[in-house]
């Protein structure tokens, strides 16, 4: 499968030093977003607390606290489901920058391009953030009725959201929103497939903080290979 070599290549780059700079950025502005919202949790639920509460004529004093701690606690548990999702929306403002890492490294002598304007970059992430935080709501009624197969279901369903997301990512680039949409469609079997790659580590903790860069690359080489078969054969001859 040529979509295996595709992520392979991906796979070889995972240490370039711009692929960890997107990566810990990415993961620094999660942690720092995660963080104030459970100290804010915690401020206004505490706060709704009366200091001087009674029951039963004795003083809890410490309900104030409790409510605080009990509010954290259950921050720090939906933060265990809200890092990939969060963290893959803030590292799609920088994905710009692992296509072009990966076209700098592997098809030098393709044509430079304008870079994605940085409100749409944050629209487009905000955009698919939203898609695939509803979908997996959705899936997630589902997978009780499907079963053992939940963990499929979860690859086919996130692999079409990823698969469409990052192939738009990189198409655009070079030739525009409407250009990519009409190559997306014209691929949509391979780029789901892709896709559904992308989305088995998910599954993985700490794996999973990598997708969206490893989706990335994949898909740069992906597009290329389907869109300027030119440039993938140059980039062969490059290599050899």
């Amino acid at each position: 499968m040529r979509i295996l070599s595709d992520f392979a290549k991906a796979l070889s780059q995972m240490m370039d030093r711009r692929f960890l700079r997107v990566l810990f950025l990415g993961l620094g502005l999660t942690i720092g977003l995660l963080a104030g919202a459970t100290w804010l949790l915690a401020w206004v639920v505490g706060g709704l607390v009366p200091t001087d509460s009674t029951l039963f004529g004795i003083s809890l004093d410490f309900a104030n606290g409790l409510a605080s701690g009990a509010a954290i606690v259950l921050m720090l548990g939906a933060s265990v489901f809200l890092m990939v999702p969060v963290a893959s929306a803030f590292t799609g403002f920088f994905l710009d920058d692992v296509a072009e890492a990966v076209e700098s490294r592997h098809y030098p002598h393709l044509p430079p391009v304008d870079p994605v304007h940085w409100g749409d970059a944050m629209k487009d992430s905000i955009n698919f953030l939203g898609v695939i935080v509803f979908v997996n709501v959705i899936a997630l009624i589902l997978y009780f009725m499907v079963g053992p197969f939940a963990p499929i279901m979860f690859w086919i369903v996130n692999g079409f959201l990823l698969g469409r997301e990052y192939f738009q990512l990189v198409a655009m680039r070079r030739v525009g929103r409407e250009g990519a949409k009409v190559a997306r469609r014209r691929h949509m079997p391979k780029i789901w497939l892709a896709g559904t790659l992308m989305a088995a580590p998910l599954s993985i903790p700490i794996v999973n903080l990598f997708v969206p860069i490893l989706g990335a690359a994949t898909f740069t080489h992906l597009y290329h290979r389907l869109e300027t078969p030119g440039a993938q054969s140059l980039a062969r001859a490059q290599d050899l």
